[in-house]
């Protein structure tokens, strides 16, 4: 039977005008839909978005699920789902995965990442293998990769990284020190602005005579 506004009671063994359904077939479940100050019952196979199906002698029910951003759960406290831009983990459903994760942007879902050990210590500043000679080198410190991700479309971070340095030892013992490029470069010049500048003075030397 169809009662105007209310559902028709499609699946129920017993059926009211004021509350839809009140019973329902022994494969469906028990639906208490709200809308404003009313509700009224239906009976359903599958429970809608934020419900559960829970199985009992009595009745089969739509139950709530009771995990915050919960889409759709196996449980009450156990999310199959999470709602759009919120990451699955253990049944529950977070903004970013937890420390140790990392999240499958395809299933929203977080995964056990990659787990890396603490840096070592800055290494000895050098460059081109020496550790003398040059005002400026690179020092680098690295991390071992402790635990390898589930899955290998999930990146390990990085495990070495190197910053600039000034060597403690700018002569090497016994070795001739070589005047970096940048000081050779202000000599050349320094000796062309002296050679122009003794070019211009003969110039005006031999002008003077002629006027003369």
């Amino acid at each position: 039977a169809n009662y105007g506004p209310n559902p028709t009671c499609k699946g129920c063994l017993s059926c009211s005008k004021d509350n839809g359904c009140i019973r329902c077939q022994h494969k469906l479940f028990f639906f208490l839909r709200r809308e404003g100050m009313r509700q009224y019952g239906e009976c359903l196979h599958s429970c809608p978005s934020g419900y559960y199906g829970l199985r009992t002698p009595d009745m089969n029910r739509c139950s709530r699920c009771r995990i915050e951003n919960c889409d759709s759960c196996f449980s009450r406290d156990f999310c199959t789902k999470c709602k759009t831009g919120f990451y699955s983990h253990r049944g529950r459903c977070f903004r970013g995965c937890p420390a140790g994760f990392a999240a499958l942007e395809d299933l929203m879902e977080c995964v056990e990442g990659c787990e890396v050990g603490q840096w070592s210590e800055w290494g000895a500043c050098s460059r081109n293998n020496k550790t003398c000679g040059f005002k400026w080198g690179l020092e680098t410190r690295t991390r071992q990769i402790v635990k390898k991700p589930a899955k290998d479309t999930i990146p390990c971070p990085t495990i070495a990284e190197s910053r600039r340095c000034k060597m403690a030892v700018r002569h090497c013992p016994g070795g001739k020190w070589r005047r970096p490029a940048k000081t050779k470069d202000k000599k050349k010049k320094k000796k062309n602005l002296m050679e122009r500048a003794q070019k211009q003075h003969s110039i005006f030397l031999a002008t003077d005579k002629t006027s003369q």
